[in-house]
């Protein structure tokens, strides 16, 4: 298996020379976005109460805004998820008779009841209606965007960077800046809206810095690079981000108020840390591409390219496989590695969902995971790797277990 791995390790040699490029790139931007905001050990300390004139708090959105090359920034502990921070940013963004438009179809599972779930304080609810078009051959629909954008409630247009749980790669930095252009080019004046989870750092741009007015993110994914405890950011126009703001807290107080009593270190330190977790994320998700598409499985995104987030998906021909596949990545795991994995109802998901998340932090995407809904097709998702070392551990264990259980007879 050694030599397997390796023999695919050597072809991957080129990616993986463009990733540490990109990755220096990025460590460059964040050291001097810290340089530049005079950041020092005062900003690390704790608050409480209402949290004002927490210096911490104010600096950590400051970075935040310079790394993204945006006007202003919100970073909070209080953030929950990825949803949460999401679900913040859209409800500042909408009023009622507002129309919300997402231009990568229908938005991640835990985001559905979010926008249309009925009775529950969804968008919906307070009047805000939905629509969207669909993805065309992994590109965005132009006339389908141009005709949707001739409807004047619409006042955020939504993208979707990650595949969330759809067969489509990932949008690339470029193709974000060309819609962005495309969409300005027809007039629109409201906001373009960036879903960023699992993008951050991946290539040496992010979508605020190619035309999107705001953009946001989860803290326990790549831009907390593995320290960061928990928390999301928003960041973008400063109008919008203090509208934003008025949704996390209340609109008489805004970014004011927002004690944090553990204090702020590892949101530094974990962000400084992230352009090369993340590195190592992506070179982990090339090998373990490489080596299952050599074994016949379909494996998206290409391991021929550069990826345009950390995650990849995996279609396998029966159940069985699935699971095996999500159970190696929990024997591999650091934390928890004992544990016998079982699909459960998780909140926010319409399937059964079978996960691996043997993480340091909690559900933590940024370290090596894997989940995967229990419908056909079968097909797992897997991203992060705090470490390229323990991406090719896993993998080891994961052709281990397929040779175990009689998947796979290539190394008999």
């Amino acid at each position: 298996m050694n030599k397997f791995i390796e023999t695919n390790e050597k072809k991957l040699s080129d990616q993986f020379t463009k990733l540490e490029n990109i990755a220096y790139l990025n460590q460059v931007k964040v050291l001097e976005a810290f340089q530049h905001k005079k950041i020092a050990l005062r900003h690390f300390t704790s608050s409480s109460g209402y949290g004002y004139g927490d210096e911490g708090r104010d600096a950590l959105g400051e970075v935040f805004a310079e790394v993204f090359g945006a006007e202003a920034g919100l970073v909070s502990p209080n953030i929950v998820s990825g949803t949460h921070a999401l679900t913040i940013g859209l409800f500042g963004m909408l009023q009622a008779g507002d129309t919300l438009f997402s231009i990568t179809g229908d938005p991640y599972d835990t985001l559905k009841e979010v926008i249309c779930g009925k009775n529950i304080g969804s968008l919906a609810d307070y009047g805000i209606r939905f629509k969207k078009c669909a993805l065309k051959e992994g590109n965005f629909d132009i006339k389908a965007i141009s005709e949707g954008l001739q409807d004047s409630s619409v006042k955020v247009v939504f993208i979707q960077r990650s595949r969330g749980y759809e067969w489509r790669d990932a949008l690339s930095e470029d193709q974000i800046r060309q819609i962005c252009f495309q969409i300005r080019e027809y007039g629109y004046k409201g906001c373009i809206f960036v879903d960023n989870c699992y993008g951050e750092f991946v290539e040496e741009t992010e979508p605020t810095q190619n035309g999107a007015d705001i953009c946001v993110g989860s803290l326990i994914k790549n831009i907390g690079g593995g320290i960061a405890p928990t928390g999301g950011y928003i960041v973008g126009k400063r109008e919008y981000v203090e509208r934003i703001a008025g949704r996390l807290t209340a609109p008489s107080i805004g970014a004011e108020v927002g004690s944090y009593a553990f204090g702020y270190q590892y949101f530094y330190q974990g962000l400084f840390l992230a352009p090369h977790v993340v590195c190592q994320a992506l070179k982990g998700s090339l090998l373990i591409g490489a080596c299952l598409k050599s074994l016949g499985f379909e494996t998206p995104p290409s391991v021929d390219a550069l990826p345009y987030d950390i995650t990849r998906a995996i279609r396998f021909h029966t159940e069985k496989e699935l699971t095996s596949f999500i159970q190696a990545i929990q024997d591999a795991s650091p934390i928890d590695s004992f544990v016998q994995l079982e699909a459960w109802d998780m909140p926010g998901y319409e399937n059964k969902v079978i996960m691996a998340a043997g993480t340091f932090v909690q559900g933590a995407s940024i370290e090596l995971s894997a989940d995967a809904p229990i419908k056909e097709p079968y097909i797992a998702y897997f991203q992060g790797g705090l470490t390229y070392e323990h991406c090719k551990y896993a993998l080891n264990q994961i052709l281990k277990k397929y040779k175990a259980i009689g998947i796979l007879k290539k190394f008999e």
